[in-house]
């Protein structure tokens, strides 16, 4: 088939020589912000033996670029392509828009190094194109030299998200150590979210655990304008959070209750007899 011809041409013609990444990027990828390796730091291009995967020599300066390409290239998950073949999974910046990927994308490569990008950046996110990711890619500068060809870096396929969501946006579910105002219905810097602060209850978890023993007082604390309808919505989204494996251990005259890190009971313990929790009756939980 014209395929299997495709496949044994591309094996036939395989490159010597490839481009890679010496680590993947660190993910979520935000809209202007600066894309770093999973370490934290810049992104590294090395050069790297096609057949056995060790860093090869770099014969002369080689001018390299880095470009963003559509997430489901290659088709079919090849691991070879052709030069031509990569161009078409380069993406073009929109009509009247920024480049899509800015900052240091030209780089020279000199033998013995590898070349670090500074700075790098998505300038859109990524749900325009039809499968909603996108990949870095980086090539040698076509035109730029004329050895045996060299094959592409990809990294693997990832969402670009806005930016301003993140800025502003909730978590689903919220984390323990989630600032407040990552819950529904409380905005960043707003009344509900500075009542809180001045109240130390900076937050998720500070919420949840104020939720969990003294609700009445969290709502006074988040103040009138605050409906029933508010409340549900910021309670129920509050509740879903992950308690972590911590126990707080709560002892009285009449027993002792042990707590998980939102302060829901998790055992009780009444005249050393532990009780199921939910045979708990009110004047039992009163008296705890």
């Amino acid at each position: 088939s014209s395929m299997t011809q495709l496949l044994d041409a591309l094996e036939k013609n395989r490159p010597a020589r490839k481009l890679a990444f010496r680590t993947p990027p660190q993910l979520p990828i935000y809209t202007g912000s600066k894309i770093k390796d999973q370490a934290g730091n810049p992104l590294e291009i090395i050069l790297l033996d096609a057949d056995t995967g060790s860093p090869a020599a770099i014969p002369q300066p080689l001018p390299v670029e880095l470009v963003p390409v559509i997430g489901d290239f290659p088709p079919y998950g090849r691991e070879d392509w052709t030069a031509g073949e990569f161009q078409t999974g380069v993406v073009k910046a929109r009509e009247g828009k920024r480049p899509l990927l800015t900052g240091q994308v030209s780089l020279t490569m000199r033998d013995g190094g590898c070349a670090t990008v500074g700075e790098l950046e998505f300038t859109e996110n990524s749900s325009w194109v039809r499968c909603r990711r996108f990949r870095i890619g980086v090539r040698v500068v076509p035109g730029s030299y004329d050895g045996p060809r060299i094959q592409e870096a990809l990294t693997e396929a990832f969402v670009v998200r806005d930016r301003r969501g993140e800025l502003y946006g909730k978590h689903y579910p919220p984390v323990l150590d989630d600032d407040v105002w990552r819950l529904e219905k409380i905005g960043k810097d707003g009344v509900f979210h500075r009542n809180l602060k001045r109240n130390n209850i900076g937050t998720v978890q500070e919420f949840v655990q104020m939720l969990m023993v003294k609700p009445t007082e969290l709502r006074a604390i988040l103040g009138d304008g605050m409906t029933d309808g508010m409340w549900k919505e910021t309670t129920e989204h509050a509740k879903t959070c992950e308690p972590d494996d911590r126990v707080y251990v709560y002892s009285s005259a009449h027993g002792t209750v042990y707590v998980n890190s939102i302060f829901k009971p998790v055992r009780v313990v009444l005249s050393g007899v532990e009780l199921p929790l939910e045979q708990l009756s009110v004047s039992q939980k009163v008296s705890l």
